[in-house]
């Protein structure tokens, strides 16, 4: 039943949005340069496959080598913040610094001092996704049982075995909270970047195909693209959430089934 409620509703809703638009452009003979409706849609993203197909594999390869250079560099900064407070204080700073810099403002660079531009798309949608690893993941190492802890240091256990054994599990629903906000950030720093990049050629992804659609006033295959985006964006989401469901249902109660 919660299941069914779970990803029934939002499907349902999504149903009738889309019906409502249908019905509106039909109803109002909205020119298909303008608003496209749902199903010119649905049929250029069948006629334009290969093209877009293509871009999306770009872009969810960028996404993910950004989402994945985030956790790697995330986790072992939380871990090195949470051995020092002096560390955390001196250094913190500068990852919320890095968070509040429009990556609009920082991507021409990073393009123009990478030559690889697959690189520079991954170094700028890693950077948008950094901040929510780091932040959770530091929250989520400190906020253990202090009576757990202080038993761990009754028994003797030193600073590596209180780490592995209890601040990790502690710290693993407050990372998981933070890959699935990164997971949508490192999409939307993957497709920001290209639009300042203006990949093209045998290198472009689907924020190009929006560039270059809305260029040719090929309205139909920009709406396609948008949906691709969006729909990765939620595949993405998914994914995060069933990778916490997996790890966490058989002792966190924020993954189990309310009885």
């Amino acid at each position: 039943m919660q299941a069914g409620l779970r990803y029934g509703a939002p499907f349902a809703v999504g149903v009738a949005l889309l019906a409502a638009w249908q019905a509106a452009v039909t109803a109002l003979d909205v020119p298909v340069y303008l608003v496209p409706s749902p199903l010119t849609v649905l049929a250029t993203l069948h006629r334009d496959w290969a093209l877009l197909s293509r871009s999306l594999a770009f872009t969810l390869v960028v996404t993910l080598a950004a989402l994945a250079l985030a956790v790697l560099i995330g986790v072992a900064t939380a871990f090195l913040f949470v051995q020092s407070r002096i560390v955390e204080a001196s250094f913190f700073p500068y990852a919320v610094l890095l968070q509040v810099t429009p990556i609009v403002a920082i991507a021409p660079l990073i393009i123009i001092w990478v030559k690889d531009t697959r690189i520079a798309l991954v170094l700028c949608a890693g950077i948008v996704a950094l901040f929510p690893i780091v932040s959770n993941t530091t929250l989520g190492l400190r906020s253990v049982d202090p009576g757990l802890l202080e038993l761990f240091r009754l028994y003797g256990a030193g600073r590596w075995q209180t780490l592995v054994r209890l601040r990790v599990p502690s710290a693993l629903p407050y990372f998981f909270a933070g890959l699935r906000v990164s997971a949508g950030l490192a999409l939307i720093g993957a497709v920001v970047a290209e639009f300042v990049a203006g990949t093209g050629g045998s290198v472009s992804g689907l924020a190009y195909q929006i560039l270059l659609s809305g260029l040719q006033l090929n309205i139909p295959r920009l709406f396609a693209a948008l949906f691709l985006i969006a729909a990765t964006g939620i595949v993405l989401s998914l994914a995060t959430a069933l990778a916490a469901r997996i790890a966490l249902r058989r002792w966190h109660a924020s993954e189990q089934e309310p009885q």
